[in-house]
C-alpha cells in the first residue's frame, strides 16, 4: 500500500515513531502546539528522545498544526496523551479532539491506527463514532481502524521504538494485515498481530497494571518492614537468591503510564458492574508512598531535636523517572507537598527537568547546586548524574540522607526505602 502517514501528537511517543516511519514513508507530524513544532523545525527536541542529527536527517518528515494539511494523508496514527482527571477517571478530551480533527479530513479507504493507551473498547466505542460524525463516512465500509499500543520507554537509549516488539490489530482481517505489515516495515523487533482491536487495547493496559501491582507489593513490604526496623532492600536481596523471585523494588510510581493506565482498566470494569479490588488496592498503596516518605523524614528530623518548621530539605530529582525530563504525574511532588504542609522549607534540584516548566506548573525554582547544609536530603530520582557525586562530601553528621532509589554507597544513607 502507498502509505502517506500522518502522526497526531509529536510528544514522547509520536516523534520517535515519526522519525522511524519517515525512513520508509512520507510523514506529516501534526501537533496542536505551534511552539513545539517550531522547536522541532529548528532541530531541538525538549523530550530528549530524538537527537538533533536524527531530526536533521528526517527529510521525509514535515510538521504542521493546520488540520487542512492532513487531507493528503491516508494512514493516520494517533499518539496523543490519555491522562486521568482529579478523580482518577479517564480524561479522553485529547483523544476525542484528535478523532474530530482526523474525521474532518477522512476520505474513503483511509486507515486510522490508535496508539494511545485506553481501556478495551475505547477505539470503536468512543473514537469511531466521532470520526463517523465528522466525516459522514461509515466505519469498516468507507474507513478502517487499527490499534497498536505504544511501548516507548522514555529516557531509555538502549530500547528504542524499533527495538520493542509491537502488538498490532485491525478492524477486519485485511486491515489487520495492512497495519501489521506497516509496523513490520519499521520495527526491527517484529510484531505480534492480535485477533482484535479490543485484545490489543487490553494487552497494553494490563502491561502497566501488572507492574503497578508488583511494585505495590514491595511498597507494602516497605511499610511493614519499617515497623519491624528491617531494611527492605536487604530482605529483597536475600529473597532474590531464589531463581523465580521477581526483582521489583519499592519506590514512587508516577508518570503517564504505570500510575495512570490501571485507572482506565478499573473504569471500564466499573462500567460493566465489576469493582476491581487488587488493581485499586495496588493504586492506593502506590499513591500514598509520597506521604509515607515525607512522614519518615519528618520523624527523623524530630529525632535529631530539630524544630521541624525551621528545617530545610533538599529534594534531588523531581522527574517521574531517571534520565528523563518528563515531570508529568511525578509523585516526587507528593513528597514536596506533604513536607510543605509541615511548614518546612523545601528546595529541589534536577539536572534533567526543564526549569521553566517546573516553575510554570509547580511554582518551584530549581536550585543549581547540591549543598550539604540541609537538615535532610532526599534522593528521589536516580539520574545518572547523581551516581557521579562523591557522596562522602554530601553526607555530614548534621544532615539526614534518605535514599529512595538505593543509589548511594552502602552505609552512607541514613535510610533507604
Amino acid at each position: 500500500m502507498n502509505h502517506k502517514v500522518a502522526i497526531i501528537g509529536m510528544g514522547y511517543v509520536g516523534l520517535p515513531l515519526a522519525i522511524e516511519a519517515a525512513k520508509k514513508y512520507p510523514v506529516l507530524g501534526f501537533d496542536i502546539k505551534p511552539e513545539r513544532l517550531e522547536e522541532l523545525n529548528k532541530g531541538f527536541d525538549r523530550t530528549k528522545e530524538v537527537s538533533n542529527d536524527e531530526l536533521a536527517k528526517a527529510s521525509n518528515l514535515k510538521f504542521s498544526h493546520d488540520p487542512n494539511d492532513l487531507n493528503t494523508s491516508n494512514f493516520y496514527i494517533v499518539t496523543v496523551p490519555t491522562p486521568i482527571d482529579v478523580n482518577n477517571k479517564p480524561d479522553l478530551k485529547p483523544l476525542i479532539s484528535a478523532s474530530r480533527i482526523i474525521g474532518s479530513q477522512l476520505t474513503k479507504g483511509d486507515i486510522v491506527v490508535f496508539e494511545s493507551t485506553v481501556y478495551p473498547g475505547c477505539t470503536e466505542e468512543d473514537c469511531v463514532p466521532v470520526m463517523e460524525a465528522e466525516s459522514g463516512l461509515k466505519y469498516n465500509i468507507d474507513f478502517f481502524c487499527g490499534y497498536s499500543p505504544e511501548r516507548i520507554n522514555p529516557g531509555d537509549k538502549n530500547r528504542r521504538v524499533t527495538d520493542i516488539k509491537k502488538v498490532t490489530s485491525g478492524s477486519n482481517e485485511e486491515i489487520a494485515t495492512v497495519v501489521d505489515d506497516f509496523y513490520k516495515s519499521i520495527i526491527k523487533a517484529g510484531t505480534h498481530k492480535a485477533s482484535s482491536i479490543k485484545v490489543a487495547e487490553a494487552s497494553k493496559v494490563i502491561e502497566n497494571a501488572q507492574r503497578d501491582i508488583n511494585i505495590a507489593f514491595v511498597n507494602e513490604l516497605a511499610l511493614v518492614f519499617e515497623k519491624m526496623n528491617l531494611n527492605t532492600l536487604e530482605v529483597l536481596e536475600a529473597a532474590g537468591t531464589k531463581w523465580n523471585f521477581l526483582p521489583f523494588r519499592p519506590g514512587l510510581v508516577g508518570g503517564h503510564c504505570i500510575g495512570v493506565d490501571p485507572y482506565y482498566l478499573t473504569h471500564k470494569a466499573d462500567s460493566l458492574g465489576y469493582h476491581a479490588e487488587v488493581i485499586l488496592a495496588g493504586r492506593r498503596i502506590n499513591d500514598n508512598m509520597g506521604r509515607f516518605i515525607a512522614t519518615q523524614v519528618v520523624k527523623m528530623i524530630v529525632g535529631k531535636g530539630i524544630n521541624v518548621s525551621q528545617s530545610k530539605i533538599l529534594v534531588m530529582g523531581i522527574t517521574f523517572k531517571e534520565n528523563c525530563p518528563d515531570i508529568r504525574n511525578s509523585k516526587v511532588f507528593d513528597i514536596i507537598k506533604e513536607l510543605k504542609s509541615f511548614n518546612i522549607h523545601v528546595d529541589a534540584h534536577d539536572p534533567e527537568a526543564d526549569r521553566e516548566e517546573v516553575k510554570t506548573v509547580h511554582n518551584i525554582d530549581l536550585v543549581e547546586n547540591i549543598d550539604p547544609n540541609y537538615n535532610a536530603i532526599i534522593v528521589a530520582v536516580s539520574h545518572s548524574e547523581y551516581s557521579k557525586i562523591d557522596w562522602t562530601q554530601v553526607k555530614t553528621d548534621q544532615n539526614i540522607i534518605y535514599d529512595i532509589k538505593g543509589i548511594l554507597p552502602k552505609g552512607l544513607a541514613d535510610i533507604t526505602l
